[in-house]
């Protein structure tokens, strides 16, 4: 008879793929990709968006230029800005035509379509100087004499999306799509704006199709981004591939590229992006950081630390250094060291799942869970889905005779992996203490059946 009871080795170490977003599941909208474990994910994104070229879209109003980062998005010359300003000149006369049909060329509305093209004028260039509130207000005004303007309507969103406004900018997409379906630059925008918005689903058809009709560098790398950050990272692997192959020796591609190689467990694929970029440069922070996963990945945990502390040597802030010689104490039991390492980790990058996780665990093994519960509630909300967090998180709250509080987190870990009989297991005793009796039963039960499963694999395989 198998008794329902938690397992002897309650936490394993966390690998550093521990912060699956679980992107399958209906709705879940993952975000950890704004921490800078990611290996710069949103500043890599914003490197190549940048390099994108239309008139009606301003690429770097894909990504939020405030956001610090070693890649610096190539300047735009200014025969690109007098394109954008004459380009849109143009389409707004042609767009001011329909104001008022059948009328003659009246004084009134000459002085109409002036203002009209000066206000088109001033948002162009407010958008090539960066000042998207007054580009705001001009393309306001603009609409405001043509509202079916498709152009108008993408360089309004373009300027709102530069102010953080991805819902209003959405909008505004949807608007123009209303009037114009099939438009390629619309929906490509639309697909980046989704991508900004973390609305990765969303984005992705748009993307692939964009991929599909202009299979450059940028365009194959952004949806090679998109389903990395969808957890779908063989899919990632086949554009971040062809994007790499058209551009060797960009470092920021073959970063995520190997980093999807390694959280797909393709090891000989981590090795071949390593040395490619050990081509390209040998002291380079992300070869050493690399190298030090293969190591790691080989148990050879000597040999990764020295990897790990050469990538700080290179790169004192390179993200995920700490955490990674964090986790190597933690595995030797050095809980101290692992404590110090995961602190720096988050001294330069607050919302790293990783470290959160990893001090809420260490706090909590201290018997401070007050303290480690706002650790854990900070990965969890970077990884919604993070299943070892939400577990913890519930132990803590019941630590605290909190019950009501545990029921929330620890029913989102067995949703996460409904074979975790441990959680199926504390969530039962959460709902025996409220007094729950039927479904402390349930989950009692199904805790048994997965542990008898469980127990029976290797009798299964003799």
């Amino acid at each position: 008879m198998i008794v329902c009871q938690p397992d002897r080795h309650i936490h394993r170490a966390t690998p550093l793929d521990g912060m699956r977003c679980a992107g399958d599941l209906n709705e879940v909208r993952p975000r950890w990709e704004g921490s800078q474990r990611s290996l710069c994910f949103e500043q890599i994104a914003e490197y190549h968006l940048d390099k994108l070229s239309d008139p009606r879209l301003s690429p770097s109003a894909a990504l939020p230029r405030s956001v610090p980062g070693r890649y610096r998005p190539p300047r735009r010359t200014g025969r690109n800005a007098l394109r954008l300003a004459a380009l849109c000149c143009l389409l707004g006369i042609v767009s001011l035509c329909r104001l008022a049909p059948g009328q003659t060329g009246s004084a009134d509305e000459d002085a109409a379509r002036r203002q009209f093209t000066n206000f088109i004028a001033e948002g162009s260039r407010a958008l090539q100087q960066g000042d998207n509130a007054a580009a705001e207000k001009a393309f306001r005004e603009a609409l405001a004499l043509s509202p079916d303007s498709v152009e108008i309507l993408n360089n309004l969103a373009i300027s709102l999306a530069r102010q953080g406004r991805d819902d209003e900018a959405i909008a505004l997409y949807d608007r123009a799509l209303k009037l114009k379906p099939a438009d390629p630059i619309t929906r490509r925008n639309l697909g980046v704006a989704y991508f900004r918005a973390h609305r990765y689903k969303d984005a992705l058809p748009l993307l692939e199709a964009f991929a599909k009709a202009d299979p450059t560098f940028q365009s194959l790398d952004l949806t090679g981004l998109d389903l990395f950050a969808l957890d779908r990272y063989r899919a990632s692997i086949v554009y971040l591939e062809e994007a790499s192959h058209l551009q060797p020796g960009d470092l920021p591609t073959l970063d995520i590229l190997g980093k999807a190689y390694w959280r797909d467990k393709n090891y000989s694929g981590v090795t071949g992006v390593f040395k490619r970029i050990m081509a390209i440069n040998p002291g380079s922070a992300q070869a050493h950081f690399m190298l030090g996963l293969a190591y790691d990945i080989a148990y050879r945990e000597q040999d990764a630390f020295k990897e790990f502390q050469a990538a700080l040597a290179a790169d004192p802030k390179y993200p995920g250094v700490h955490s990674s010689l964090g986790l190597i104490d933690f595995r030797e039991g050095k809980s101290a060291e692992a404590e110090n390492e995961f602190r720096q980790e988050l001294s330069t990058f607050p919302d790293d799942p990783i470290s959160n996780f990893m001090m809420g665990e260490i706090l909590r093994q201290q018997e401070k869970p007050d303290l480690a519960i706002p650790y854990l509630q900070a990965a969890i909300a970077v990884n919604p889905a993070y299943r070892d967090a939400l577990f913890q998180l519930g132990q803590c709250r019941l630590m605290l005779n909190q019950p009501k509080e545990a029921v929330e987190p620890l029913r989102k870990a067995t949703e996460a992996d409904p074979s975790f009989a441990e959680a199926h297991f504390v969530l039962g005793k959460a709902y025996s203490m409220l007094g729950r009796s039927t479904d402390a039963a349930r989950e009692r039960n199904i805790c048994r059946q997965l542990q008898a499963r469980q127990h029976a694999m290797p009798n299964t395989a003799q």
